[in-house]
């Protein structure tokens, strides 16, 4: 369905989707090809940011500027997992209630960063957020 079609709409759908699948692609390779497994909370994000490459790749395909609909509560829960995860990082959540430190693999160490030492949970963060920002302008510029 398709509100009121426009280039930049387009375009910024088209990013949105960019975004997901970098990030979707991203997620893939460092766990399946550098062998670094997810923690609980990787694997919560990942439940929410592999749809949205998905979802959104068909948006694209129909010039879909309804999307938001669908794609912003993915994208907003997505966001707040995120930013759970990059307060657990930074050390700023409880000891007794940090996901990533009982059994199982870790996000708190080195290996876990990356461009320098940005870690993965703000990247994630970053990610959800611009996808959520994108939407949002996709909304106000089709109703």
């Amino acid at each position: 369905m398709s509100l009121q079609p426009s280039t930049g709409s387009w375009n910024l759908l088209l990013i949105a989707w960019l975004v997901a699948l970098v990030s979707t692609l991203s997620a893939l390779f460092i766990g399946e090809v550098m062998g670094q497994a997810p923690c609980v909370l990787c694997w919560f994000q990942r439940a929410f940011m592999f749809p949205l490459a998905v979802i959104l790749a068909i948006a694209c395909y129909h010039s879909d500027f309804a999307i938001w609909r669908y794609a912003l509560p993915l994208a907003a829960i997505g966001a707040a997992l995120a930013l759970a995860h990059t307060l657990l990082y930074a050390g700023l959540i409880p000891q007794p209630i940090q996901p990533c430190t009982a059994t199982g693999p870790s996000c708190s160490g080195s290996d876990m960063t990356i461009f320098g030492g940005m870690p993965l949970p703000v990247l994630a963060l970053l990610a959800f957020a611009l996808i959520a920002v994108l939407l949002i302008i996709i909304r106000r510029r089709t109703i």
